[in-house]
């Protein structure tokens, strides 16, 4: 009956021209319901988009968090090669001023024991490094190696307890002892006459005394100048000018010739 029905509206849909405005009408009933039976897809379509560009979105923000995170490392890394860089030739400019053979360590340990001031450098024996060989930053004195092993040496800064460096004032040459008082921004000169001439900021330099560091380094500079009215004694506090806590490469300086041109000297006369 349906296929009966159906072939009866294809022959009148092709013979008889008032079949065209039935369709059309027919159409125009049947639409809205398209548009219904179409929500489902559409609405499916729609979600699926927005999950889809939400997920394109979040994996976008990993990928800019990462390429962030990369370029904040290279410059941390940038600035802190442009210090490390700043910093050596500072360094060359303080090797280029020494008279003695001096040469380029770094350091790679610090003794965590709170009452020694020491740092360990990368060369020992093999190095030809001797005790009591002088360690010098872009600043000035850092200490002196007291002890030895095959590929790593051991220094004492100046301003562990038992460290005393002779010293003199630059501006007069009136010539002390500084000893380290276990703090490591602080130098002490103590038995200090009350009539010598020492000032707020002047500069202490090695006197030479002692066979230990050559004449003329800088060692500290005075910050503090305390007088007592009962005593005849005065005591001085000073600020070592090497950075003790931030120099990572050193110089070690090799004042052995020094010495003995010195102490030949009286013989050749």
């Amino acid at each position: 009956m349906l296929c009966l029905l159906a072939i009866l509206l294809m022959v009148a849909d092709l013979h008889w021209p008032r079949m065209k405005e039935g369709r059309a009408w027919l159409s125009l009933v049947t639409t809205p319901l398209q548009w219904v039976v179409d929500i489902p897809a559409r609405v499916a379509d729609s979600l699926s988009g927005v999950v889809v560009n939400r997920a394109s979105l979040v994996r976008e923000n990993e990928t800019l968090k990462s390429e962030a995170m990369i370029l904040e490392r290279k410059v941390q890394q940038m600035a802190a090669l442009t210090a490390e860089n700043i910093r050596l030739r500072e360094l060359l400019k303080a090797g280029e001023r020494l008279n003695p053979p001096s040469r380029l360590v770094e350091l790679i340990g610090v003794n965590p024991d709170p009452f020694q001031h020491q740092v360990i450098l990368n060369q020992g024996l093999e190095d030809q490094v001797f005790v009591g060989q002088p360690v010098l930053d872009a600043g000035g004195v850092m200490g002196q190696v007291v002890n030895l092993s095959h590929y790593t040496s051991r220094v004492m800064l100046i301003t562990d307890a038992r460290s005393a460096v002779p010293v003199e004032i630059n501006r007069n040459g009136f010539r002390g002892i500084a000893l380290g008082k276990g703090t490591l921004g602080e130098l002490e000169m103590e038995h200090i006459p009350d009539t010598a001439d020492i000032q707020q900021g002047d500069l202490l330099v090695t006197s030479g005394l002692g066979g230990r560091f050559p004449r003329g380094y800088p060692v500290a500079r005075v910050v503090e100048v305390i007088r007592d009215p009962g005593r005849p004694f005065k005591l001085i506090k000073a600020e070592p000018t090497a950075r003790l806590d931030r120099s990572r490469y050193l110089l070690l300086v090799d004042y052995r010739s020094e010495l003995s041109q010195i102490q030949a000297e009286p013989e050749h006369e």
